[in-house]
């Protein structure tokens, strides 16, 4: 059996003991170790369909290139005997002439963008697209192994930390944006299978010693993601598998992480998507916990408004954050503790949505499970404030709450039954999660007693604090407790020192429920109700003041004569007062007139003038600014938030103006000219100070006797009131 030599160019016998490849040992335990590797490989869904791909114009001209660099490098195959220095001599002019199309690195990113030719990749772009032109991808595929190839800038590490978080692609100019975003636009329905290939041929350099660096794969990664987010969150089920499949290798597992993280800064929503499906889960362990911290931060921080990712935390997501930034001891190290702690408040706000009022209810249980004596005070002051949010914010907590306390007391004391019960599966979660020294209670009424005993104690301290609408719900629950822990004292005596304490709360809050003390105005109400219709009752029986039980009272201590006199004093210095303004007022007038009325017409006249000149000349002016203002308001961008405040502001100002201010206006005219046209009539059209002050106090007379009028009126309806009682 004979077979042609690779590299010699003549026949040669092969023994019989020999192995067909054993001499291409290297060679074909090369395609041992790839066909090991692809079934064990990091990847395990086909990126492609199964078919023989054709190779990228971009990788058939170096195989051009290469091939006529092997004419003119290597010589032709020698005659002589084949010796076995041939084979490492061979080897190493192929390594050689591997080697030599290969890109130089430069000293920056900033200098491989600038030295980056745009005109020869459209080139390059345009002869993709004409040779396979009904295969977008492949011209994908070219864009990024141009632009891989000729981005060969020092090695960073993977989550690029340093930079800011567009980095590589905020380094691009606009010339090349225009082109990446081009060709992705045109291949669209190409783009989640690109985006795999880019994040696979990534992991794949990393295998390498020394692999090319990867900037050319994250701008591709960047500019996909920029306009279509939801191609990261479409299967996050896959690439969590595979960033398990990594778990060894943490460079690899950054650079998952980073490349769908890239998602979170084109949308909240999908950022926290990645982050809630693909970064939690790997909360904890020490080589991820950082980035994953460190990019919640920066999201957080992008987007200062948080109701569009409303909805998006659960309580399943909720409360495993909630034991990582309070618990101690827990797999974060310290400072990644307190950096989870700072972020919890926005964690809080995301989880409790737009509408907590509809929604704290399903969080009460979890809530109500962790609070144990055991738990870190910070925590427990956390567990309580917000159960106590729970019970005045959501209506259905407090429903909840009456429905936990007597079903789970009432069962069995074997821990675990209750299956088919309403939050049995919450008090699962609460043994599951709870400390240890909560864990080690015999009884499942003990445990429950125990949580309930705390907050009914957090409540009694704060019950001033609380609502008064919440009050009355939080009464009939407590009532119901009260019931609940008599029975169990009846069942198993006084020896159960935490259903006692439940108990002595639940008595305490309810004495401070019924012994509130009424409000002072109420009080204050009722007295004078009770005053006036004694007052009416004792003059009505008596038919006089001076005969009345009260005017002898008054008369017999004193008062009346003092009121009198009183009255007396104050009429008479009224009356002197009046006369005084009678005399001086008409007098003062006329002086005050004659020296202010030249000023007046003179300022009058000039503000005429003003008003005029600028109507007659600025009105042109104004309507422009007016106009520039308005196109400039429309094409500043302004925040919805800010948007929508103006635009209720000017409904609210315009509302004022038509319903209000114009009403007021007209009826003050009518009423004006109605008073002028009175006087002219009365005065017959001769107003003199006389003639209004006759006008002023017949108007006052009639004010009075209106008031009278209603003051009889009520004071007959109270009579009548008190002879019902």
């Amino acid at each position: 059996m004979a077979a042609r030599a690779a590299g010699g160019g003549r026949w040669e016998v092969v023994k019989k003991g020999r192995r067909p490849g054993a001499g291409g040992r290297g060679r074909g335990g090369g395609g041992d170790r790839r066909a090991l590797g692809e079934a064990n490989g990091v990847w395990k869904y086909d990126l492609t369909p199964p078919i023989q791909t054709t190779s990228t114009l971009y990788e058939r001209g170096f195989e051009r290139i290469m091939k006529r660099q092997n004419k003119e490098q290597v010589p032709p195959p020698a005659v002589e005997p084949k010796k076995p220095k041939n084979k490492k001599q061979t080897k190493k002019v192929v390594t050689l002439t591997n080697q030599s199309p290969k890109q130089s690195r430069f000293r920056s990113l900033e200098e491989a963008l600038k030295a980056l030719d745009v005109a020869a990749l459209q080139k390059e772009l345009d002869k993709s697209q004409s040779m396979f032109s009904g295969n977008p991808s492949v011209w994908l595929k070219d864009l990024a192994s141009y632009l891989n190839y000729k981005l060969q800038a020092p090695l960073s590490e993977p989550t690029l930390s340093q930079h800011t978080h567009d980095y590589p692609y905020s380094l691009v100019s606009w010339e090349l944006r225009g082109i990446v975003r081009g060709l992705l636009a045109k291949a669209a329905g190409s783009l989640e299978l690109f985006f795999d290939h880019c994040l696979f041929s990534m992991l794949q350099e990393l295998e390498k010693t020394p692999g090319e660096s990867l900037h050319g794969y994250r701008i591709c990664i960047q500019a996909i993601l920029q306009d279509k987010p939801r191609i990261a969150t479409m299967n996050l089920g896959k690439f969590l598998e595979l960033l398990r499949s990594h778990q060894s290798r943490p460079a690899k597992c950054l650079t998952i992480m980073w490349a769908l993280g890239q998602a979170g800064f084109a949308n909240l929503t999908e950022g926290l998507k990645v982050w809630l499906g693909i970064m939690l889960p790997v909360l904890g362990i020490k080589s991820l916990s950082p980035f994953a911290i460190a990019y919640l931060d920066r999201l957080l921080l992008m987007y200062p408004n948080l109701t569009k990712g409303f909805g998006m935390i659960g309580p399943k997501d909720f409360f495993p954050l909630l034991d990582f930034a309070y618990m101690p001891n827990n797999s974060l190290t310290p400072s990644l503790q307190e950096q989870l702690y700072q972020l919890y408040p926005q964690l809080k706000v995301l989880a409790f949505g737009a509408k907590p009022e509809s929604t704290l209810h399903t969080y009460f249980p979890s809530f109500l499970s962790r609070a144990t004596p055991s738990c870190p005070p910070e925590m427990k002051k956390e567990l309580l404030s917000s159960l106590t949010e729970c019970l005045t914010v959501d209506p259905l907590s407090a429903s909840v709450w009456r429905q936990l306390y007597p079903k789970h007391l009432s069962q069995s004391r074997q821990v675990g039954v209750g299956e088919g019960h309403l939050l049995s599966d919450a008090y699962r979660e609460a043994l599951i999660h709870a400390p240890q020294p909560a864990l080690g209670l015999e009884t499942k009424e003990e445990h429950l007693t125990l949580f309930f005993s705390l907050l009914l104690e957090h409540l009694l301290r704060s019950w001033e604090r609380i609502p008064k609408k919440t009050r009355k719900s939080l009464q009939e629950t407590i009532q119901s407790f009260k019931l609940t822990n008599q029975e169990l004292l009846r069942k198993c005596g006084f020896n159960n020192q935490d259903v006692v304490t439940c108990d002595v709360a639940c008595k305490g809050l309810l004495q401070q429920a019924w012994g509130c003390q009424l409000p002072l105005t109420r009080l204050l109400l009722l007295v004078l109700v009770f005053a006036m219709g004694f007052l009416c009752h004792d003059f009505r029986s008596h038919s006089s003041f001076q005969a009345s039980v009260s005017g002898q009272l008054l008369h017999s201590s004193g008062f009346l004569p003092a009121g009198q006199q009183a009255c007396a004093k104050i009429y008479f210095y009224s009356l002197r007062g009046y006369s005084w303004l009678e005399e001086t007022l008409p007098a003062w007038g006329s002086h005050l007139l004659t020296v202010v009325r030249p000023s007046l017409q003179l300022a009058w006249t000039h503000t005429s003038a003003t008003v005029s000149f600028l109507s007659a000349h600025c009105a042109s002016h104004l309507a422009w600014f007016g106009d520039s203002l308005t196109s400039l308001s429309q094409r500043i961008q302004l925040p919805d938030a800010l948007t929508q405040l103006l635009h209720s502001l000017k409904e609210l100002l315009l509302l004022l103006y038509q319903n209000m201010l114009v009403p007021v206006w007209r009826m003050l005219l009518e009423a004006l000219a109605w008073a002028q046209e009175h006087c002219h009539e009365a005065c017959r059209s001769e107003v003199t100070w006389d003639c209004v002050k006759t006008q002023l106090t017949e108007a006052a007379h009639w004010t009075w006797l209106c008031l009278q009028d209603i003051m009889v009126a009520f004071l007959d309806w109270a009579h009548a009131m008190i002879s019902q009682q």
